[in-house]
């Protein structure tokens, strides 16, 4: 990413919080690096560099501040749109991949040659992939020395250190001392017993009312509850469940508690977190270009902090469409939540709440090997569908993660039982966060769009109209979604799996 130094240097002289999250400064007479918005005196103009990333600034010898905390600056992704490739690259570490692997292999995963996945790292993030790996693992550390009361050695867990000596090792080396010196006069959280909270910043505005909304009416009982402006939800990572509850908070924050058993799997549980609440949009940027089209310019001006709700798991994703075929939302959600409770997980003891969530959704082993249809929920041929689609997520478990490219996504998904044109571009919508993503033929997009007569554009017109929205044609379909006048859940038109309704947006 290219920085122009003079506007760098005037954003930190007016310590303007637009650039927050774009842009750190690093002052090389102290050796530190920090958010355009730090309180500390503005450096002289010839003692500072500006790197896109903090990883980049860590990377070349800098160590975060210690006012203004580079780990509680938005993660705005300001290479969106122009490399999917490093998209996709960082999700996969978002969730793990170089804690398992290296990056040859996470070169080939995204089909593209491990020299060429370093060099697209060096152009727009400004650092390596295992320097964007390691810088994720110090902040979400520092982070947690802060706003926690989690010993030392939990704190190293769970931020993905391989040992507590290693850990040890990095905050001496980054910076001069032991991390425990880090709290020193910090005020941490003190969330219920056994559960860990932790604050997620986001680049205003957003529109949590509306995101709210959204989750609220696809709610599956059981699994998720929608309270006042909490939502909360079941989960289960690595055969444990647990349990999360998200609301807003100061200072364009979200407020998380996780509660779950093992402490080594909060980095992949934030990162869900992160992608469900589309934490790393930015929506001034998203906004300014959909705001060309004059139609979308009045949405985006209704609901200028919209964004597009991601899922938790891909599996319950493609399950909740297919049962959303040919009926209502409403009832789609119903036949979800017998389905959950059938088959699915019930919550251990310590976990229970009086909010109505008692089991977590049914692993895809388990609703494989299930008699779906012979316990009478839904038709036949669609308990086959799930039949299907559950045995092949068992045999490729990573099929709802990120590919090479948004056609490659839609064509494997297409593949799996059930699953046509509509629900594939869903799916890589909500789960695979890829923001070109468009489901043209959805009958709500083509109303939104119906001029003064009432005459809708078909699938190709919309097509043609939506090249200029690219590449955010996702958060478009958001917008004419929102602005439908027609409530989702009252909806009820017959499907195919080759033609797509609003209806399918039970999912």
């Amino acid at each position: 990413m290219d920085l122009e130094p003079d506007a760098c240097y005037r954003a930190i002289q007016t310590r303007d919080a637009r650039f927050d999250g774009r842009l750190f400064i690093a002052v090389h007479t102290t050796g530190i690096y920090c958010r355009p918005i730090c309180p500390a005196r503005t450096p002289k103009r010839e003692n500072v560099d500006f790197y896109a990333t903090a990883a980049a600034a860590q990377e070349a010898g800098f160590r975060p501040c210690l006012r203004c905390r580079p780990e509680t600056s938005p993660d705005l992704a300001a290479w969106r749109g122009t490399s999917n490739t490093v998209s996709r690259a960082l999700s996969l570490i978002e969730d793990g991949a170089l804690d398992l692997g290296d990056v040859e292999a996470l070169a080939g995963r995204l089909g593209v040659g491990e020299r060429q996945l370093r060099r697209l790292f060096r152009q727009h993030l400004g650092a390596s992939p295992v320097a964007v790996a390691q810088t994720r693992r110090v902040l979400l550390a520092k982070q947690l020395i802060h706003e926690t009361q989690l010993s030392m050695a939990e704190v190293a867990e769970a931020s993905g250190f391989g040992s507590v000596r290693r850990f040890n090792e990095t905050f001496q080396q980054l910076f001069n001392r032991p991390p425990a010196s880090l709290r020193r006069g910090a005020t941490a959280t003190d969330p219920a017993a056994g559960a860990v909270k932790v604050r997620l910043p986001y680049k205003p505005p957003y529109d949590w009312e509306t995101m709210l909304s959204f989750l609220a009416v696809r709610a599956i009982p059981g699994v998720e509850q929608v309270s006042g402006r909490r939502y909360q939800r079941t989960i289960a990572l690595g055969g444990e469940v647990g349990m999360i509850t998200v609301e807003p908070g100061a200072g364009n924050r979200l407020d998380v508690t996780v509660r779950f058993p093992r402490l080594k799997a909060l980095p992949a549980i934030i990162a869900r977190i992160r992608r469900v609440f589309d934490l790393a949009a930015d929506p001034l940027v998203i906004g300014g270009q959909l705001s060309n089209d004059p139609h979308l310019a009045k949405l985006v001006a209704a609901r200028p902090g919209l964004r597009v709700p991601g899922a938790w798991d891909g599996f319950e994703l493609a399950v909740r469409a297919v049962l959303g075929q040919q009926i209502t939302v409403g009832a789609a959600i119903v036949i979800a939540g017998k389905l959950t409770a059938a088959y699915g997980e019930p919550l251990p003891v310590d976990l229970a709440t009086t909010d109505g969530l008692t089991h977590v959704f049914p692993t895809p082993e388990r609703l494989a090997a299930a008699d779906i249809a012979g316990h009478g929920l839904m038709p036949g041929a669609r308990a086959r569908a799930i039949n299907g689609l559950a045995a092949a997520v068992v045999a490729d478990p990573l099929i709802f993660g990120p590919k090479r490219g948004l056609d490659e996504a839609i064509a494997q998904l297409k593949s799996l039982s059930g699953i046509g044109e509509w629900t594939a571009q869903y799916i890589a919508m909500r789960e695979l966060r890829e923001p070109d993503a468009f489901p043209a033929a959805d009958i709500g997009l083509m109303r939104a769009l119906a001029d003064a007569e009432g005459l809708r554009p078909t699938p190709t017109e919309l097509l043609a109209r939506a090249e200029a929205w690219r590449p955010w044609r996702a958060y478009a379909a958001q917008h004419l979604w929102a602005s439908d006048p027609i409530p989702p859940q009252k909806t009820k038109t017959p499907l195919t799996t080759a033609t797509a309704t609003d209806d399918q947006r039970a999912a």
